[in-house]
């Protein structure tokens, strides 16, 4: 019925008799038809066969253009945990956390009181609405890549970079893995050469979220099943992710279930961008346990060269308890071989000029790596503990080096988890 309806309007519009039997009997409809038909049939090959099959199924469940004024980023409410501030605190104290469900759970913000500073946001974010803005699903944001550089992405089945053939326009790029080829989406926010970087989770919409209020705090876990990996991850997963926070620490737990038939290699990291409130960065100073550092390739690709140098002595020696400025230092690291006692295994960022500190303490032994990205001159500083190395598959590496990539067998289940504190600095002199 359609069909004759559109026809017969297109014989009106064209001078037609605008009926079935007249202009549609000619050899010009019936061959324009025809033509439609064959080129439609082209294009459809030609995206099946060059892999955007699976960017159509995504953009069918994540909506193509984010109202901001409904600033629901991914389609879904945020989820906001808070607890009431200390009356007359003398201590920093954390007050609430922003979770973005619909975009793998982003935490878009945590926010905490300091002494002499008030209310402020520890990372470096916009506004709820502009982060709806920038996180539209579309275009620049096609494969979640705001999420990277708004708030603190989860980063997951990998963490840092895998290497591969990019694309000729960049965004995706093909990686080997066990006979197999993996298609996943690629960037270059870090980096000049395009890689797949930043995990699969960071345009995911949540499977469900639940939230409930605690004595001095509150508590959520998002769940993320995934049933549909096509060409991009060998097997089905399911992600969940727990976080509680009270006045003194937020804890993070992401674990990967493997929920599918085939093995799923799993990498998880979390990453960050701690703002500088004191603004100045290169009196900014930082702690990370680590002895080692990977040692990349070339600056354009960022990609491991398989060298893993010592720190000691260097321009990248956070070792000391209290750390180390960060001066002019351009940062894009990856620093591995962390220590494992209580007392050294903290990673810890200090703002003199605002006079605080926010500590990480690495809580899975799964955590074998830690990626600090912060260019010389920025307002941030970004901290990623993560299981697995950049590049974890590379044929640079040594064969005794552990990259930290776990295989999961169907049914088992890979933990990542970290706790964070606020702590007070004394007075620069």
């Amino acid at each position: 019925m359609y069909l004759k309806l559109f026809i017969e309007g297109f014989e009106r519009r064209f001078g037609g008799k605008g009926k079935s039997g007249g202009f549609f009997r000619s050899f010009t409809v019936t061959g324009f038809i025809i033509i439609l038909l064959v080129v439609g049939s082209g294009v459809a090959y030609i995206m099946a066969g060059r892999g955007n099959v699976r960017k159509i199924k995504r953009h069918l469940r994540t909506p193509q253009h984010t109202d901001p004024a409904a600033m629901r980023p991914g389609g879904q409410d945020p989820l906001v945990l808070s607890r009431p501030q200390t009356p007359n605190a003398t201590e920093p104290e954390f007050l609430s956390a922003t979770f973005l469900p619909g975009r793998g759970f982003n935490v878009l913000q945590i926010n905490a009181f300091i002494p002499g500073l008030g209310e402020i946001g520890l990372l470096n974010s916009p506004d709820l609405a502009d982060a709806a803005r920038a996180m539209s699903g579309v275009e620049e944001d096609s494969e979640g890549q705001a999420s990277l550089l708004d708030g603190a992405a989860f980063l997951v089945p990998w963490a840092g970079r895998l290497s591969g053939v990019p694309s000729i326009d960049g965004k995706s790029a093909s990686i080997p893995w066990k006979g197999t080829v993996l298609n996943l989406p690629a960037n270059s926010i870090e980096t000049q050469t395009p890689a797949a970087f930043g995990g699969l989770l960071l345009n995911e919409p949540s499977t469900s979220v639940t939230d409930q209020a605690e004595p001095d705090g509150a508590s959520a876990r998002a769940v993320f099943s995934s049933s549909d990996v096509d060409d991009e991850w060998p097997s089905n997963q399911e992600t969940t992710i727990a976080v509680h926070l009270t006045g003194h620490a937020v804890e993070m737990n992401v674990s990967v279930r493997n929920t599918g038939t085939s093995p799923l290699p799993v990498g998880i990291g979390w990453a960050p961008r701690f703002a500088i409130h004191g603004g100045d960065r290169s009196r900014t100073t930082l702690r990370l346990p680590a002895t080692m550092r990977t040692e990349q390739r070339d600056a354009h690709s960022g990609m491991p060269n398989g060298l893993i140098r010592p720190i000691s002595g260097t321009e990248y020696d956070f070792s000391p308890r209290n750390g180390a400025p960060l001066g002019d230092l351009a940062l894009s690291d990856t620093f591995v071989h962390l220590k494992s006692s209580p007392q050294d295994s903290v990673i810890e960022l200090r703002d003199p000029l605002a006079k605080y500190g926010i500590r990480i303490t690495p809580l899975s032994s799964s955590i074998k790596a830690i990626h600090v990205f912060s260019p010389a001159g920025s307002d941030f500083v970004s901290i990623s503990p993560q299981t697995n190395y950049d590049d974890p598959w590379g044929r640079e590496w040594s064969e005794t080096e552990d990259t930290g990539i776990a295989v999961l067998s169907p049914g088992q289940t890979l933990e990542w988890k970290i706790r964070l504190e606020l702590f007070l600095l004394p007075p620069t002199k």
